[in-house]
């Protein structure tokens, strides 16, 4: 699923394609689309219409258009959600979800989604910690890129809990914006084993991490993002190739980079997790 950069190359194209213009119409092609907007189709159409986006918003690896009427649309691009700007009149897309029209007839908003796993919903804003948050995901932490983001209180935060320390990084509620891909990658280049207990964690070790969840972010994002298949694309459909940077993610068997031993992959939480055993030493369970 995509990720805090991924998003971020998402929203960025939406402020610059959309925000500030006045909505004319919608059209929902699927109602799976839909399904988190618990009022139905005729209900979000119908709020939508003449509503006015004000910015394209992000926190961690959540996206919403903020309107002018303290609602948000919330998007849930789930596996192969796409936020594709098309000039009206251009072919539709396989797997047309939503069609959002504008009232300048310029260039329309569409939803594509080959898995239907993602979708859009209309939310009311709240103010949360002093940012206003779409209601449903004001409970999400400040993510590394946010202005506002505590090094220090996130450290803590991942101190006090009683779990292995990729865990810690994929609670949304700790800190949010961090999923396996960048889990796995941060953990590497700060030298920490995926299961290291995150309540023996040195602030030292906790602000490393975070570092280097950050600085692999950033990377990321200046590549626009990783795509491992044609789904995960910006607004223009064009693909990130931050993939060709992983040093260990998707990386099972090859020689780590920094020194040169086969990289392992081990299930985790019905997913992977890749590391190499000489720079990332498994923790020494106690006794």
């Amino acid at each position: 699923m995509p990720e805090l950069p991924e998003v971020e190359v998402v929203r960025r194209g939406l402020q610059a394609h959309v925000a500030g213009r006045a909505i004319a119409r919608v059209e929902v092609l699927h109602p799976r689309a839909i399904r988190r907007h618990e009022l139905g189709p005729d209900d979000f159409t119908g709020r939508l219409a003449g509503a006015r986006v004000e910015a394209a918003r992000r926190r961690g690896k959540y996206l919403w258009l903020e309107l002018s009427d303290k609602e948000a649309i919330l998007a849930h691009l789930g596996m192969s959600g796409q936020m594709l700007v098309q000039p009206e009149g251009a072919p539709d897309e396989k797997h047309l979800r939503v069609r959002i029209r504008f009232d300048d007839g310029g260039p329309e908003l569409r939803f594509v989604d080959q898995r239907t796993f993602g979708g859009l919903a209309l939310a009311d804003l709240v103010t949360s910690d002093g940012t206003l948050l779409p209601a449903p995901i004001a409970h999400i932490a400040r993510d590394p890129m946010d202005p506002a983001f505590d090094p220090a209180q996130a450290v803590k935060a991942l101190r006090s809990r009683r779990t292995e320390i990729k865990r810690a990084l994929l609670d949304q509620t700790l800190v949010s914006g961090v999923g396996n891909i960048y889990a796995d990658e941060s953990l590497w280049r700060a030298r920490l084993h995926w299961a290291r207990p995150t309540e023996k964690l040195t602030r030292a070790q906790g602000a490393a991490v975070l570092e280097a969840a950050t600085e692999v972010m950033n990377e990321a994002l200046q590549a626009g993002g990783t795509s491992f298949d044609a789904l995960y694309v910006n607004v223009n459909g064009q693909s990130g190739y931050f993939d060709r940077s992983l040093n260990v993610y998707g990386q099972g068997d090859r020689p780590c980079r920094r020194c040169g031993t086969a990289i392992r992959r081990e299930p985790f939480m019905n997913r992977s997790s890749y590391f190499c055993p000489r720079c990332q030493p498994r923790p020494r369970r106690s006794h």
